[in-house]
Parts: C-alpha cells; structure tokens; sequence
C-alpha cells in the first residue's frame, strides 16, 4: 500500500445570504499524509485528536465501510495551515482529505460525488465540503440521498480578504443562537439577495455585491458572538470596503475586494484592536483537494 498525501484547500461558507448552501475554496491549505502502519498513528496534531475520532480518519473509515474493505491501520500525519474553529473549512479539509486518501489506498475508484454524499453524512452540510473537494465557488443542496453542486467563476480580480482573530468560536455556539423559525419576508430577502450575489460575484460588481452580502438568517445573531466585530466593520468601510461578511460560522470575518491594497491598509489599522487579527490576502482556490501518491 502506498504513501497518499491530500492538500485540501479552506473554505469560506455561507457568504451572508448563501446560508448553508454557498462555499468558495481559497488558498490556504491543509496538508496530510496517509502511509500504511501497523496501527493507527498520528503526528502534527494534538494529543486530544490523536484517536480513531479524528475527522480525516473517520472519513477514512467511512470510505472503506462504504466498499466492504476492512480499514487498514495507517499513519496519518498533519500539516495545517487552516486555523481551527475559525470558520474556514478545517472540518471539512480533515474530512476530504481522509475520503480521498482512502479512496485512493483501496483503488475503489468512487466519483467525487459520491465521497461528497459520504462525508456529508458525518459534516452534516455540504456547503464546506463541496469546494474543498471541487475547487472554486459552489452552491450546492441536498436533495433525499443526492447532492446537487453547482459550480461558480467568481471575477478574477476579486480579492478575498480573510480576518482571522486569536479567539476560536464553536459551530455549536454558533447554531445555538439561530431561531428555529423566520420570517417568510426574511426567507424571501434572502433567496433575491443569493441570487443577485452568484451573478455579482461572477461580473464583479462591487455595489451589487455589497449589498447582496446582508441577510437576515444568520449574521445578525452571530455577530455579537464576535468580539470587535464593530471594530472591524468600520475599518473596513473606512478603508472603502462595505463588502463584509461572517466566513462560515465564525469568528473569521471576509472583506471582498478589488483593492490591491486592502488587505495590508487593513492589517495596519487592526494593530490597535485588543485582539490579534491575522489578514491575509488570499486568491480563489480552483482545484480542491489535490493527490500526490509516493
């Protein structure tokens, strides 16, 4: 059996209006190894992680159950450059890389697709997994026992700048604050802002875009989860950026942008926050995860 290594992109959920449904793949990366072992061993991760709960080797396990194969011990080792429990797709990552590695260890040639469906089954949501897989910008439902996808080219010049703080915020937290009902005008807002933003994005229209990334499902119960927040949103329109968004669940904050030099204005104006803000600058990724066989 060979060594397999999977570089599984982060992903940036929801874009505001897109809740639970969009997921744009952006170039920040996991990486992780899978060699055979004589039993199931893992580095690069902490000790708490170090078990057969692990997500990349739960996906792992899946994918052999899935085909009948008894699940070989393997060595599993991480390299992550996706901060947990920001809102960027760590889960997920874990996820498809184990799916892939095991799909391509045990030579069951499955589809994309169908490890979509699979580790769905264990996230919940197909809106991370989806472009960690796939690359790119998805929209992506779950219809009975198949997942529709999607797929999106957003404007090559849009610049997707990412706002990770120094404090995590769990997925759970972060559902726990949704109503279990809205409005049908609330629902309504948000189907008209979804469909503007897909073309907005693809034409990169920054007013359209703007104003399509507000919504009323998810971002007005999150936001006061995020510490400085407000802080945060008046640098950015001070700098010229209204288009703000909650990647994913949070804490991490998304400014879209065709501005060259956002992302450094807004590093330096976040120095004076109480909390260590990491800006980074990142491009769309448009591979998802990605295999390499030693």
């Amino acid at each position: 059996m060979e060594r397999v290594t999977v570089r599984v992109p982060a992903t940036s959920a929801n874009l505001a209006a897109g809740f639970d449904t969009l997921g744009c793949a952006l170039t920040l990366y996991n990486t992780l190894s899978f060699s055979p072992a004589e039993k199931l061993s893992f580095s690069g991760c902490d000790e708490a992680y170090r078990n057969a709960d692990n997500l990349a080797y739960q996906a792992f396990d899946c994918v052999y159950r899935h085909i009948g194969q008894k699940t070989p011990a393997v060595h599993i080792e991480i390299s992550s450059q996706i901060p947990v429990s920001r809102g960027l797709g760590s889960s997920a990552a874990l996820l498809a890389a184990g799916a892939a590695a095991a799909n391509r260890m045990s030579g069951a040639g499955l589809d994309p697709d169908t490890l979509l469906l699979l580790t769905t089954r264990i996230e919940g949501h197909p809106d991370n997994l989806a472009p960690a897989f796939f690359g790119g910008l998805t929209a992506s439902m779950l219809e009975g026992e198949r997942i529709y996808t999607m797929h999106y080219a957003p404007h090559p010049d849009l610049r997707f700048i990412v706002l990770s703080p120094d404090f995590p915020l769990s997925t759970h937290a972060a559902r726990a604050v949704l109503p279990a009902t809205v409005p049908h005008a609330d629902a309504v807002y948000n189907g008209s802002h979804l469909a503007v933003l897909l073309r907005a994005l693809e034409l990169g229209d920054m007013d359209a875009i703007s104003a399509a990334l507000r919504d009323k499902l998810h971002q007005p119960y999150r936001t006061s989860l995020i510490d400085e927040y407000a802080d945060i949103q008046g640098i950015a329109a001070e700098n010229g950026c209204h288009a703000l968004c909650i990647s994913g669940a949070g804490p991490t904050l998304l400014c879209l942008s065709m501005d060259k030099t956002l992302a450094d204005r807004m590093r330096r104006d976040c120095q004076g926050l109480r909390h260590r803000w990491d800006v980074r600058d990142l491009q769309v990724d448009k591979a998802g995860a990605h295999i390499t066989v030693e």
